[in-house]
């Protein structure tokens, strides 16, 4: 389990690296990535639009794809420097929670304050990889991915998926529910299955263990 000081931790880091990720694009703004219809920049807005929308108390007013639109006509440098701003404001916002307001449900229907920032970090990390694979560029592991493993595993168990044994190379296993098959994978090709951005089948799955199917 992570604690509250790790995740609160982990999700401004992971929005430093995200900030410094989309200031570095000077080429290659408008390159389609593996999310359905976004380019780079609506991936980078989409991800600022979830920093912004939670340093000022309105997260979950606004979708994804409606973030995206809002902010994707801002240039890298732009989007880099609203995120900086928001990221001072959460830090500290964070900062200031005990466990009591962690335990608490958030803006978004279903999930606890600590649970939501913990989204906010797969979220940025995920995301970031998708901006690194557009372009290129070599994956992030690190911290950003354990974050990653433990929001899915737990998305996992709450839709029911399961029992079944991950152990996933880079990372240890990791146990949904008692009992069930192994499944063997590297950590990040599992994150990037579960999340619906691999084949299933690859991993001899089905289509149930993407966390955003229903």
């Amino acid at each position: 389990m992570l604690t509250r000081r790790q995740v609160v931790q982990g999700a401004t880091g992971q929005y430093d690296r995200f900030a410094e990720l989309v200031e570095s694009v000077t080429d290659g703004w408008d390159t389609p990535t593996r999310c359905t219809k976004w380019r780079v920049r609506d991936v980078a807005a989409h991800v600022v639009g979830n920093a912004v929308d939670t340093a000022a108390g309105t997260i979950g007013t606004r979708t994804p794809d409606e973030q995206a639109v809002a902010l994707a006509h801002h240039e890298p440098a732009e989007l880099a420097a609203m995120l900086r701003e928001a990221n001072a404001k959460l830090r500290a916002a964070l900062s200031t929670l005990d466990d009591q307001r962690w335990a608490k449900p958030s803006g978004v229907r279903g999930r606890t304050v600590g649970n939501g920032v913990l989204t906010l970090w797969y979220d940025a990390y995920v995301h970031g990889d998708d901006i690194r694979a557009a372009l290129g560029r070599e994956p992030e592991r690190g911290s950003g991915l354990t974050a990653a493993v433990h929001w899915v595993a737990e998305s996992l168990r709450q839709k029911g998926w399961g029992p079944a044994r991950l152990e996933l190379r880079g990372f240890g296993p990791v146990d949904i529910g008692s009992g069930g098959d192994t499944v063997e994978a590297d950590a990040l090709e599992f994150v990037l299955t579960a999340s619906g951005r691999r084949d299933p089948a690859a991993l001899g799955l089905g289509g149930d263990v993407n966390v955003y199917s229903r």
